[in-house]
C-alpha cells in the first residue's frame, strides 16, 4: 500500500513538474515569437530599399464587382499613389468590371479620369452583363454542369477564370508589339498601401514565381481559404495564426519569415510575368474540366494557376506575412498596430500554438485526400487523355453562379 501511494505521489509530482516546465517554455516562446514578429515588420523598409521595385515594369490587373465602397474609401486613391511611386512609364493598369448593380462603374470612371490626368496607360472595361444575364443565356458547351437541383447551371470558377483572363488581354497585345513587363500584380478589392505593394514586390529579393499577402475580412481569421495551401499541399489546419499543418510553413509564419506554400492568393499577388508572355499557349486561369467537376469536386482558379505554372517548383510560391491587407479599413487597421508591437497578440500566440498542436495531433488529411484522390482516379480511368495537375487544390464542393453571387449545390 505504501509503495503504491508512493508511486502515485511520484507520478503526480512528475506530472506537475512537466506541466510547469511546459507552461514556462510556452511563455518564453510567446516572448521570442512576438519579438521576432515585430522585428520582421520593422525590417520591411530595409528590404524595400534594397530591392527598389521602381526599376521594374509592372502590369496591374484587377477585376471588380459591387466594390464601390472600398473603391471610394481607399482603393482608387491607393492605386493612384502606387502608379505615382512606380512611375506611369513603368506600369499598365488593366481593370475589368462585370455587371455591378451598385455604383462601382461610376467609381471606376472617376479613377479613369485621375489616371488620365497622370498619363497612366490603362484599359478599364465596364461590362453591362450581370450574373443574371450570364445564367439566363442558353448553356454553352463548356463551363456548365448538371446539378443536384435538376438543372444545368453555370459553374462559378470557369466564369471567374474568364474574367481574370480578360484582365490579361492587354498584356498579350503589348507583348506582341514589343512591350513586356517584369511582374503581373493582381489586386483584389482590398485596403492596401504603396508600402504594402513595394514590400510584396521585394519578397525574396524579387526571386519568386509568385508572392502573396495575407488577407483579412474579420481578424484574427484570414480570408482566402479556397486558394491557400501549405508547402505540402494541405489546407490550413486553422484560420487563425499560425494557420499551417506542414512544419516548413508553420515554422516560417511563427517567426514572420517568408512562408513556402504550394498555392496562395490572399488579396494581392505578384507573379513573374514570363509564363504569361513567353509560353505558347501562355499561362492562364482555368477551372477543372467539367467532367471532373461532375464528381462533386472544385478547385480555385487562383490555386490552379500555381499548379500550372512551371516556375512554381523552381522559383517558389511564397506567402509574405509582413504584407497584410483587409477587405475593410477596420480589418486592415486590426492587423497593423501603431505602437510597433507584433501584429499577433501574446494571447493569440499562446492559444494559437496550442490549438495548432492539438488540431494537428487529433486530425488528419487522409480522409479528404482519399475522397478527392479516389474521384480523380475514377475520372482518369474514364478520361485517359486528360490529367489534373492541381489535385491539391481540389475540395469536395460544387459551386455555381447565381444572381447575387455564387452558391454551393
Amino acid at each position: 500500500m505504501v509503495s503504491a501511494r508512493l508511486r502515485r505521489s511520484t507520478k503526480s509530482r512528475l506530472l506537475r513538474i512537466a506541466l510547469i516546465i511546459s507552461l514556462i517554455w510556452s511563455l518564453v516562446e510567446v516572448v521570442i515569437i512576438r519579438r521576432e514578429l515585430a522585428l520582421q515588420d520593422q525590417l520591411q523598409n530595409h528590404r524595400i530599399q534594397a530591392f527598389d521595385g521602381r526599376h521594374h515594369k509592372i502590369y496591374i490587373a484587377s477585376e471588380h464587382w459591387n466594390n464601390e465602397a472600398v473603391l471610394r474609401e481607399s482603393w482608387n486613391a491607393a492605386l493612384v499613389d502606387l502608379t505615382k511611386m512606380l512611375g506611369p512609364q513603368n506600369v499598365y493598369v488593366s481593370i475589368y468590371e462585370s455587371g455591378s448593380w451598385d455604383n462601382t462603374k461610376d467609381a471606376l470612371r472617376e479613377l479613369d479620369t485621375e489616371l488620365e490626368r497622370l498619363s497612366v496607360p490603362r484599359n478599364i472595361t465596364l461590362d453591362e452583363h450581370t450574373h443574371e444575364d450570364e445564367i439566363s443565356r442558353p448553356p454553352g458547351t463548356s463551363g456548365w454542369i448538371d446539378t443536384p437541383r435538376g438543372k444545368k447551371e453555370l459553374r462559378r470558377v470557369p466564369y471567374l477564370s474568364k474574367i481574370r483572363n480578360l484582365t490579361l488581354r492587354k498584356l498579350h497585345e503589348l507583348a506582341q508589339s514589343g512591350e513586356t513587363f517584369d511582374r503581373v500584380l493582381f489586386l483584389n478589392d482590398v485596403v492596401f498601401t504603396t508600402q504594402d505593394i513595394m514590400a510584396l514586390l521585394a519578397t525574396n529579393d524579387g526571386q519568386y514565381a509568385a508572392a502573396c499577402s495575407l488577407d483579412f475580412a474579420k481578424p484574427p481569421t484570414y480570408y482566402d481559404t479556397f486558394a491557400l495551401r501549405d508547402s505540402q499541399g494541405h489546407e490550413t489546419v486553422m484560420q487563425t495564426w499560425p494557420y499551417f499543418r506542414s512544419r516548413a510553413s508553420r515554422t516560417a509564419i511563427k517567426y514572420g519569415q517568408l512562408v513556402p506554400v504550394s498555392s496562395c492568393w490572399n488579396g494581392i499577388v505578384a507573379m513573374d510575368a514570363r509564363p504569361f508572355i513567353d509560353l505558347d499557349p501562355p499561362l492562364q486561369f482555368r477551372g477543372i474540366p467539367d467532367s471532373l467537376a461532375r464528381a462533386h469536386l472544385e478547385g480555385s482558379e487562383c490555386c490552379l494557376i500555381h499548379a500550372d505554372n512551371g516556375l512554381s517548383s523552381s522559383a517558389g510560391v511564397w506567402l509574405n506575412p509582413n504584407v497584410r491587407v483587409g477587405y475593410r479599413r477596420a480589418a486592415y487597421d486590426a492587423v497593423h498596430p501603431l505602437n510597433g508591437e507584433a501584429w499577433v497578440s501574446a494571447w493569440q500566440v499562446f492559444t494559437g500554438l496550442w490549438q495548432n498542436r492539438i488540431r494537428r495531433w487529433t486530425t488528419t488529411t487522409r480522409f479528404k485526400s482519399w475522397t478527392v484522390g479516389r474521384r480523380v482516379k475514377e475520372w482518369e480511368k474514364l478520361h485517359p487523355d486528360e490529367q489534373e495537375p492541381g489535385e491539391f487544390c481540389l475540395i469536395n464542393e460544387m459551386q455555381v453562379l447565381v444572381e447575387n453571387g455564387w452558391a454551393h449545390v
